[in-house]
């Protein structure tokens, strides 16, 4: 059995800041996969994807770096247009194609500790995929794509219709500020974190950017920093590699801030470059180890 199974497609990106535009493969798999062979935990983690035959050169090159992928047959892949600004906080979508959702069917076989859904769009994963996951495992849930839906090539912001029942089968969420609001209608970080609690979430992950991230756990709140990076070239990818850096420290039995903290500190080192995190496991060790910066607990 695996420690750690992601689920998710495969994209085309099209990425484009002020300095370039990059084509590149993306989205939460591609990303906590090729992130995850960076680490000492590649021989113990699956990745299963959806993507078109046109696709499958990024398959296989995860497979020639010693992933364990499981390529599901789709009809199109996911492609992503991404435009960022100066401020790499803020971002605008298009998507121009979509790839089949991922069923309960065709995730039998599925075996490992922790899954991990990395939604793009709000039909990838339906209830009955969560419900069936969470009696597997554990189940982490990125909530960006529940919250966004495509309408022509547009990208609009939604809510999650079935949160409230949908939520009791998480176990580990991951939003950022703006998600948090949109579910709970809660400006406050504490108050939204405290609301996924209240539905059932016992591990809530709030990304706040640059501003650090907040852990609400066991009903404590962890503030964990942002580690100043020496560069900002790409943020695409920075909220699944701080999912990556986080179940990755978990499943070793770090404290919910240790394995915040080295979230922080991989997704830092991410930001420094374009792609997927390419960086060390040690590396990560020593920016926590290093800064000035530690977590608190609130």
């Amino acid at each position: 059995m695996k420690d750690i199974c992601c689920i998710g497609h495969i994209t085309l990106d099209k990425i484009i800041t002020p300095r370039q535009t990059t084509y590149l493969p993306g989205g939460t798999s591609y990303y906590f996969a090729n992130g995850i062979r960076c680490l000492d935990g590649a021989a113990r983690f699956q990745l299963i994807t959806s993507v078109a035959s046109t696709e499958q050169k990024a398959v296989d090159d995860l497979r020639k770096a010693g992933i364990d992928v499981e390529n599901i047959p789709s009809r199109k892949t996911v492609y992503f247009e991404n435009t960022y600004g100066e401020n790499q906080n803020n971002r605008t979508q298009r998507v121009l194609a979509k790839a089949d959702p991922f069923t309960v069917e065709k995730l039998q076989h599925a075996e490992a500790k922790v899954f991990h859904l990395g939604s793009l769009l709000a039909d990838d994963f339906s209830l009955d995929v969560l419900e069936y996951l969470s009696q597997k495992g554990i189940l982490s849930v990125d909530a960006q794509g529940y919250l966004r839906e495509v309408r022509g090539e547009k990208v609009y912001p939604i809510d999650w219709e079935e949160k409230r029942e949908a939520l009791k089968y998480v176990d580990i969420l991951k939003v950022n500020e703006h998600e948090a609001a949109v579910l709970t209608g809660l400006t406050g970080y504490m108050e939204a974190a405290a609301r996924l609690a209240e539905w059932g979430v016992k591990e809530v992950l709030l990304t706040l950017g640059s501003e650090g991230s907040l852990i609400f756990a066991d009903g404590k709140y962890f503030q964990i920093p942002a580690y100043p990076p020496s560069d900002v070239v790409d943020a695409t990818g920075c909220g699944d590699t701080y999912m990556l850096g986080y179940l990755y420290q978990r499943v070793k039995g770090a404290s919910y801030a240790e394995a915040g903290c080295f979230a922080a500190a991989l997704s830092t080192l991410k930001l420094e470059h374009s792609g997927p995190f390419s960086g060390t496991e040690q590396q990560a060790l020593d920016l926590v180890r290093e800064s000035p910066l530690k977590a608190t607990l609130l």
